[in-house]
């Protein structure tokens, strides 16, 4: 993308928001700041008598350089600039942004031996308003998952329902994910001769009408075939297939209903605004969740995502973008089973022998499903557990997790960055793993660490330390930068961000680029502009010819804002301490609501009832529902595609 006011003509990411507006501006009418901010000088007056006068002999005062190793965060930004300013760096500078010595990871001997008990450990589990008294435990290192039970109060999950979802847009775009349907615990080849890692599926779209009719004749046609078998007789029908069952279906293809955008907030109204009755910590958007300071869209991330499935439709393997915490409640009313471990623990699984490089899929980018046996061989435990209809699974940060339904069912998510030290540090490290391995991180950490810097108050020492670790890094890598440039004539022009301006990335490596950018015009063009970082910008021309490199933010700018970022003394513990009423809970004194359950609106009308048979969400006052009968009913005719 290109700067706000420039043209578009970046690639555009489905991740992320390009860039607003095509304005054709006179790159040479730009004002150039290359002579860079006042300098600031310290000056020695000697007096000197002659006879009965008496002068003054004014010299500049040398201080001693600090070299760039030798700084803390304990320097003033004048410190930091001037420290940049004066190195002698050999080729390109790079530094990490965060300090091994900062790290709040938890200790686990990888080299201990576990039992076959200890690598099938019991799920955390905690009731909604137990959650809302102890948010902070969700955002440490201590639980890479956790399921919620808990009661709440008020709420109607049955706005996520299918039948909701087609009245209020049954023409909304759903991406489709066609997979071979087996068990959980097992992934077989095309051949079905051995088991493998890499789960493939082929993607194609529809609507939320049409996936209706595939959900409910689904499970109509499993209906058929099990009464006719006499397996229920005058029973109800169960929501979610026994295994014995999803062995006999081992071979059939299915549709899974994935990635549909619930962004729009005049469209969805009714369902984000049930939302907020979810504790702070877990919203879509609060003062305390790092998301809410990226400043744009993220889609998925920052703004919640639906999934329609049928038994068998599998989520893959995969940590969530940067290693963000994310939130995930079934609507009902059939089951999801899930399997997670610890984020320790990912590097093992993207690397060893057998699995996924072994296998040949990429860990970060390829889709994978871990085979049990492999990891309870190298000592990994897993977390398994069912989540039914009303619960709410919390993933940490960083916890590798793979789902399947077993049973008919939509579900809600959407990513939260708690404000703690653990979620920062995962963050950022992955941010340098993935510019690593040339992945997009679709998180801009620079870009949201400035702004959580300006905007938010931060009482946690751990947290702070790193936060303004990484702004220093980041004042080192822009003068250094600035000063190659000014050092060979290149001029820099300024031209400050707007409101809601998006983060930028290359055009080229999809790296962030922060602060000073390299604009090309697309084809000799005048309207449309590509942001390129350097080192792309230098493959297309050495000395950058044609190349207009722009500054965002003035040098002063950024010192004013690492000066006044300070630690702040008794606050929460979680962080924010600004704007989330926060009493150390992630930024909520709420005690939080949730999501209830009620009687099905179509109960006793001939159609399975699913009911709320979880807790999250299990409210004592009737009225709402979480899904109430099939999540399908839509008021089609059962079996109609």
């Amino acid at each position: 993308g290109a700067p706000g006011g420039w043209g578009t003509g970046g690639r555009a990411g489905e991740e992320g928001p390009g860039p607003a507006g095509v304005c054709p501006a006179d790159l040479l009418k730009l004002r150039s700041f290359t002579e860079g901010p006042p300098k600031e000088l310290k000056i020695r007056l000697i007096k000197v008598e002659s006879g009965d006068k008496e002068t003054f002999i004014a010299s500049e005062v040398e201080e001693r350089r600090l070299p760039l190793a030798e700084l803390t965060i304990a320097h003033s930004a004048a410190d930091v600039v001037r420290a940049s300013k004066h190195a002698k760096v050999k080729g390109k500078f790079k530094e990490s942004y965060l300090s091994a010595a900062q790290s709040v990871k938890p200790l686990i001997n990888a080299e201990e031996k576990l039992p076959r008990e200890k690598l099938n450990p019991p799920t955390p589990s905690i009731y909604v308003s137990d959650a809302a008294r102890g948010g902070g435990l969700w955002g440490t290192g201590a639980r890479p998952v956790t399921l919620s039970r808990g009661r709440c109060r008020r709420g109607d999950l049955g706005l996520f329902s299918t039948k909701t979802l087609v009245e209020a847009s049954g023409e909304h775009a759903v991406e489709v994910r066609t997979q071979v349907q087996q068990p959980s615990d097992e992934n077989w080849d095309l051949s079905g001769t051995r088991q493998v890692w890499p789960c493939e599926s082929s993607r194609s779209h529809t609507t939320i009408a049409k996936y209706a009719q595939y959900q409910a004749s689904s499970f109509q046609e499993s209906l058929q075939v099990s009464v006719g078998d006499g397996e229920w007789g005058a029973q109800d029908p169960p929501l979610s297939l026994p295994s014995s069952n999803a062995d006999q279906k081992s071979h059939q293809i299915i549709k899974f209903g994935t990635n549909i955008d619930l962004s729009d907030a005049k469209r969805w109204k009714p369902q984000l605004q049930e939302l907020l009755k979810l504790p702070a910590f877990m919203r879509v958007t609060s003062t305390g969740n790092m998301l809410s300071h990226v400043g744009h869209t993220i889609l998925g991330m920052n703004t919640v995502q639906l999934y329609m499935k049928v038994p068998g439709s599998r989520t893959p393997g995969h940590q969530e973008n940067n290693n963000f915490c994310s939130v995930n409640i079934n609507i009902g009313p059939g089951d999801c089973e899930w399997f997670a471990v610890h984020e320790h623990y990912w590097e093992t699984i993207s690397t060893i022998r057998t699995f996924c490089t072994e296998h040949g899929v990429d860990y970060l980018t390829g889709s994978w499903w871990p085979i049990l046996e492999d990891l309870y061989k190298s000592n990994i435990p897993v977390y398994r557990f069912i989540q039914r209809p009303g619960d709410l699974v919390w993933i940490n940060a960083g916890t590798v997790h793979w789902v399947q339904a077993t049973g008919w069912c939509n579900n809600i998510a959407w990513n939260v960055g708690p404000l703690t030290a653990y979620q920062y540090q995962l963050a950022l490290e992955r941010y340098e793993w993935n510019e690593v391995k040339n992945v997009k991180s679709i998180v801009p950490m620079i870009h949201v660490s400035w702004n959580v810097a300006r905007t938010v108050k931060i009482s946690d020492p751990d947290l702070y330390k790193m936060i303004k670790y990484c702004l220093m890094q980041s004042i080192k890598h822009c003068q250094v930068l600035r000063e190659t440039l000014m050092r060979s004539g290149k001029k820099i022009a300024y031209q400050g961000r707007v409101k809601d301006e998006p983060a930028y990335y290359c055009n080229e490596c999809d790296v962030e680029v922060f602060n000073i950018l390299f604009v090309t015009s697309e084809n000799g063009s005048k309207n449309t502009y590509l942001v390129h970082c350097e080192d792309c910008a230098r493959q297309r021309s050495t000395a950058l010819h044609g190349v207009v490199v722009l500054e965002q933010y003035k040098t002063e700018e950024l010192m004013q804002i690492y000066d006044s970022f300070t630690l702040v003394r008794g606050r929460g513990r979680c962080g924010a301490g600004s704007g989330g009423g926060a009493k150390g809970r992630c930024g909520s004194k709420e005690r939080g609501g949730g999501l209830s359950r009620g009687r099905s609106p179509l109960a006793g009308q001939g159609w399975p009832q699913g009911g709320a048979r979880g807790r999250c969400g299990a409210g004592s006052r009737a009225g709402g529902s979480v899904g109430g009968a099939l999540p399908w009913q839509a008021g089609l005719a059962p079996g109609r595609r």
